[in-house]
């Protein structure tokens, strides 16, 4: 599967991704931010791509992949969510249109998490952290309307059926506390 995008298109984006250091350094952070940067500033190419649409659920779109990346577009029905994980891979994001809630936890055991951290990311957001961890976090839609995002995995799409190394189960969710967000705030963690 070749991905959404066109030709070119798609071609540039993997030459941009690559990096003599691979897809666990900065360089290639540097190269994802890049990327996600450009493709937030014209949403329209993202939105007018024959994107697949799974009313309450996320829907993974691929776009481009190789050997040592894949780039999806998300789209997220109102309601979405993921489950708890943490990446065995790079993981960067950028949110086109509409807005995702992004939770962090952190670990208290092999199967636990607790909240920790809250943040709205709207249109314009740009985030990256390589596996360094623990970067433990869920993305959630919580409406109105629906969200599209995309992310960029440091990861063979055709030998990885994802980017989650492993899920939670969150314990004390009731208070999870709320930090302010500004639209274009870049964050590079990990």
């Amino acid at each position: 599967m070749q991905g959404l995008l066109g030709e070119e298109r798609r071609k540039a984006i993997l030459r941009s991704l690559r990096t003599d250091e691979g897809t666990l350094s900065q360089d290639y952070l540097a190269a994802a931010r890049g990327v996600l940067h450009e493709l937030v500033t014209v949403p329209g190419l993202i939105r007018s791509l024959p994107l697949e649409r799974k009313p309450g659920s996320y829907a993974r779109n691929l776009l481009a992949g190789d050997d040592e990346v894949s780039v999806w577009a998300m789209v997220w029905g109102e309601g979405s969510a993921t489950s708890i994980h943490d990446h065995h891979c790079s993981c960067c994001f950028g949110v086109i249109s509409g807005a995702v809630t992004e939770t962090w936890y952190r670990a208290i055991n092999a199967t636990e998490a607790v909240p920790t951290g809250e943040q709205q990311r709207e249109a314009g957001y740009v985030a990256c952290m390589l596996p360094s961890g623990p970067n433990i976090h869920r993305m959630r839609n919580f409406g109105p309307g629906e969200a599209i995002s995309i992310h960029i995995y440091g990861f063979d799409h055709r030998t990885h059926a994802s980017s989650i190394e492993t899920e939670y189960t969150a314990i004390g969710e009731a208070s999870i506390p709320h930090l302010p967000v500004h639209a274009a705030e870049l964050q590079l963690r990990g």
